[in-house]
């Protein structure tokens, strides 16, 4: 578990799935202006037990660690982040992926998670690089990987397909300081 002041992020288990679904079907229309589009059968509680299952299988295979962003008091799922993508070798670098509860938006929560997700993979997963894809009007999302620590590195002209389309990303990157 990875903890701040006022939040704690932690491996989802099985007995997550219904709370996990209950907060992404809450989000469903917000999610969806961010994300890639979602299959019919991710919205059930069966796809959200295998997804957790899946995810632990790569974890254990050093390819991508999801996590539950909960807050501390009282102890409630607000959102998710992750670490995928993972390359060894060479590059020692991942990409970073976080959802938040939208009625949790601007409290810091974001801020505060992707600052634990990225002093585990530099300090625990010894990575080297950390790489985001923000929307360019996502200014929110910018803000919290900059105050993060997050460096802004150009455009990739139509780099994820959301909502049928080819959409831009502001590319921003971390590197391990202690490197």
């Amino acid at each position: 578990m990875l903890k701040s002041e006022n939040i704690f992020l932690r491996p989802f288990i099985l007995s997550d799935a219904e709370e996990l679904l209950l907060m992404q079907n809450k989000n469903r229309s917000f999610f969806s202006n961010y994300s890639m589009t979602r299959s019919a059968n991710y919205w059930s509680l069966e796809a959200q037990q295998e997804l957790i299952v899946k995810r632990e299988q790569n974890k254990q295979a050093d390819i991508e660690y999801y996590f539950g962003i909960y807050k501390d008091n009282p102890h409630k799922l607000i959102g998710t982040i992750s670490l995928f993508q993972i390359m060894r070798g060479d590059l020692q670098s991942a990409f970073i992926g976080y959802f938040l509860d939208h009625e949790h938006n601007g409290n810091g929560f974001a801020t505060q998670s992707v600052k634990l997700i990225v002093n585990y993979a530099f300090n625990t997963l010894h990575l080297h690089r950390i790489e985001a894809g923000v929307q360019p009007h996502n200014i929110g999302s910018i803000r919290v990987l900059e105050k993060a620590g997050f460096h802004k590195e150009g455009i990739a002209i139509k780099n994820v397909k959301i909502n049928g389309i080819w959409e831009d990303h502001q590319v921003l990157a971390i590197i391990n300081p202690n490197e």
